[in-house]
């Protein structure tokens, strides 16, 4: 992808040779992460998680770069890296996934799709909107399903499975990925997917990565 020259002369002041430290990147989608270093290799962007590993997208999608001063305990163990961002990655969070989604008959592909394009399997992500953790709860949601701790990923997993569930029940699969991202009150006022670009391409991604 073609970078804008502002882009570039900002990747050649900022990416190179950053020093470890705690700093959030938050995407033009919305979303941010907690990060240690980023790097520019080729055209594309390497992010350092905190919880270990790796992460890599491409520079476009990057809004900007700032520092995290939100304090959070580092990992006593590595975990598993991430694969690029275009990919849904292994995690360590497959049993979960697997257990919940069979207990509330939701397609386990289709969560790790969402985990991936809500948080890119970041237990830690959180949205300029509030929402948290690997499958991005709003505080509502949270609320609604008695989460304690939003950002624990067993209880973050079980929770969004059983909203995302709750929406499979009432609205064919594209819809309901729709009000996950944008609310069901949105899909219900548009009569389908709402015309927000955001919201089009979370779907049309996610039925992607899931294979459907």
């Amino acid at each position: 992808m073609r970078l804008s020259l502002a882009l570039v002369s900002f990747a050649a002041a900022t990416l190179s040779a950053v020093p470890a430290r705690a700093e959030l990147v938050f995407f033009s989608s919305g979303r941010s992460l907690s990060i240690t270093a980023h790097r520019l290799e080729g055209d594309s962007l390497v992010l350092t998680l905190r919880t270990g590993g790796e992460m890599v997208c491409e520079p476009a999608v990057v809004a900007r770069f700032g520092p995290d001063e939100v304090p959070y305990p580092e990992p006593f163990a590595p975990v598993v890296p991430l694969a690029p961002i275009a990919a849904v990655p292994v995690s360590p969070y497959g049993a979960i996934i697997d257990r919940v989604s069979a207990e509330h008959g939701v397609d386990a592909n289709l969560v790790r799709a969402v985990i991936q394009v809500e948080s890119a399997y970041q237990e830690r992500a959180r949205s300029r909107k509030g929402a948290m953790g690997l499958m991005q709860l709003m505080p509502e949601t949270a609320r609604q399903y008695a989460v304690a701790d939003p950002y624990d990923p067993t209880t973050n997993i079980e929770a969004g499975i059983r909203y995302l569930g709750s929406l499979l029940e009432r609205l064919p699969v594209e819809l309901a990925l729709a009000a996950y991202n944008a609310g069901e009150a949105a899909v219900q006022r548009f009569h389908g997917i709402p015309p927000y670009p955001e919201t089009r391409q979370y779907v049309a991604r996610i039925m992607k990565l899931a294979g459907r």
